[in-house]
């Protein structure tokens, strides 16, 4: 498995730099979890290096010894010109963020402000597992408004939903996940907007984790949910995490709408205390200085994209695939092979290629599996090709 092809370090594309002996040097969570005869396609890390200006952050704040609490709103700043720059945001006011350790913590503190032990969380499915394992440890109710067949949010299904939620009286949130996870849905300006009136109509507020957001394809348009009419009472959450791989260097960044100052004013101050140091400065460069190194990723994703669509009409026609403009993950439908609920759990022991099972993102995962496109396309080839032989 190691002779699988692979760029040179000087390729233009990050996802071509490093080979699978390189990469097996890591001890995260991806390369530690399967056997090493496994193509591990499974957690959102990226088989890419470090962008070099956010290595040369870190590298020199070791240098110095800078490894103490964070300070400042550098990485506040750095958003907001980031937003400006690739979305036309220019909204973002510093005074409106707060420092948290990560996105789904940072949901967790915004549902805290807005939502008391027993109320209802409406999520669209399937969706990222955490929202449910999350939102259920914090004894809130989780109620789903189905995706419709194209992948898209269902405006009858989310009313329902919203109405549901809110029967008793009391208070509810929508947990909206911006590009979407699993299916790589990029939702439109007009979508966005349609959610934002059915959440004023019925009293529900808006919590967007937008932490996919500048993985989008150069053919679509990310649209930030404070920035439709009606968003002004919704909460952001972002990081630099996904697009830049810095899951282990935890830091990311609560947003609130003009509307909604006040609420996030009340987060004790202490969640601030959570996120890393070493995470601040590397997220600040990332928005800071890493734009051309993820433009470079972005195009090696839209080859990825393209490719795997050419390898499953090619090698496996009966795995059914929406792809999607946002993430760097694919939603695959392997119900008509007949895999069971889990195909990953086959795939991994006939195929020895790792994907992430589809049950745990909730009513309509059952069948399907989540594939990482961040790595190379000769890993991605070897890996399609090792699916259709074992099937």
């Amino acid at each position: 498995m190691e002779q699988i092809p692979h760029g040179s370090p000087d390729d233009p594309n990050p996802l071509r730099r490093l080979s699978l002996e390189q990469l097996r040097r890591r001890t995260s969570i991806k390369w530690r979890e399967y056997p090493a005869d496994v193509l591990p396609l499974w957690v959102a890390e990226m088989d890419v290096p470090l962008a070099g200006p956010v290595a040369r952050a870190v590298t020199d704040a070791v240098a110095i010894g800078d490894t103490g609490y964070p300070s400042g709103t550098g990485y506040a700043e750095a958003l907001a010109s980031f937003a400006s720059d690739r979305w036309g945001w220019d909204t973002i006011a510093v005074e409106r963020t707060r420092l948290v350790p990560d996105v789904m913590l940072g949901i967790v503190e915004v549902l805290k402000l807005i939502t008391d032990p027993g109320d209802t969380v409406v999520v669209n499915c399937p969706v990222y597992n955490p929202f449910y394992l999350f939102v259920e440890h914090m004894q809130r109710r989780v109620v789903e408004a189905p995706f419709d067949r194209r992948a898209r949010i269902d405006p009858t299904a989310l009313e329902e939903a919203f109405r549901q939620a809110v029967r008793d009286g009391r208070r509810a949130a929508y947990l909206l996940c911006s590009p979407h996870n699993p299916t790589g849905t990029v939702h439109t300006a007009a979508e966005l907007a349609a959610v934002a009136a059915l959440a004023d109509r019925h009293g529900v507020r808006v919590v967007a984790d937008e932490i996919h957001a500048p993985v989008v394809s150069r053919s679509a348009r990310f649209v930030p949910y404070l920035t439709v009419p009606g968003g002004e009472r919704g909460f952001s959450l972002m990081s630099a995490s996904k697009a830049w791989n810095l899951a282990g260097l935890k830091a990311a960044l609560a947003i609130a709408g003009p509307a909604a100052a006040g609420d996030l004013e009340r987060m004790p101050p202490e969640v601030g205390h959570g996120p890393s140091h070493l995470g601040v400065i590397a997220h600040t460069a990332a928005y800071r200085d890493g734009g051309a190194w993820l433009d470079a990723v972005l195009d090696g994703l839209d080859d990825n994209r393209r490719l795997l669509g050419e390898l499953l009409a090619k090698h496996l026609p009966g795995v059914r695939h929406l792809p999607g403009d946002g993430t760097y993950l694919a939603w695959l439908d392997f119900r008509s092979l007949g895999l069971g609920d889990d195909p990953s759990a086959v795939l991994v022991e006939r195929a020895r290629v790792a994907l992430h099972p589809g049950p745990p993102f909730g009513t309509g995962g059952a069948g399907h599996a989540r594939l990482n496109l961040a790595t190379s396309p000769e890993v991605l080839t070897e890996a399609v090709r090792r699916i259709a032989d074992a099937l």
